[in-house]
């Protein structure tokens, strides 16, 4: 895929993202993709990667994400960006709390033939923890 053809697929996957469409996310990876990220590990395979969709949106129904750079270089892109959501269903055994929770991430994507052949994730997850009350942690001085 060329340039434009993978800003269009990126248009197209985050149009997925805010309609929150787990199905329609993981569509968008190969049939033997792989993710890796700081929640799940190394995850392969589409129904493994829709499950991780799955879970984040039923924890955060509300989950919104915004690309603030996205970087082509073919056959990869690379995106930046932020989310927020509302801690509402069980993440990492705690009930939901209610509570807002915001992220910055990073993911870099290898795509063939218009599907996700590698996903790299990189976010603050021990943050997150912070946020919905997972781990605690001490102002710095």
């Amino acid at each position: 895929m060329d340039r434009s053809e993978l800003q269009a697929w990126a248009a197209d996957h985050f149009e997925r993202w805010c309609r929150r469409d787990a199905a329609a996310l993981a569509a968008h990876h190969a049939p033997n993709g792989v993710v890796e990220n700081p929640r799940f590990g190394k995850v392969q395979g589409r129904r493994a990667i829709e499950d991780t969709y799955r879970a984040l949106l039923t924890a955060f129904p509300d989950w919104e994400l915004a690309v603030d750079t996205l970087i082509i270089d073919p056959p990869r892109v690379a995106a930046f960006s932020s989310s927020h959501g509302t801690h509402v269903n069980e993440f990492f055994g705690v009930p939901g709390t209610g509570k807002r929770v915001e992220i910055k991430a990073a993911a870099l994507f290898t795509i063939e033939n218009g599907l996700i052949t590698h996903e790299r994730r990189i976010y603050d997850f021990t943050g997150l923890l912070v946020q919905v009350g997972v781990l605690r942690a001490k102002p710095g001085a």
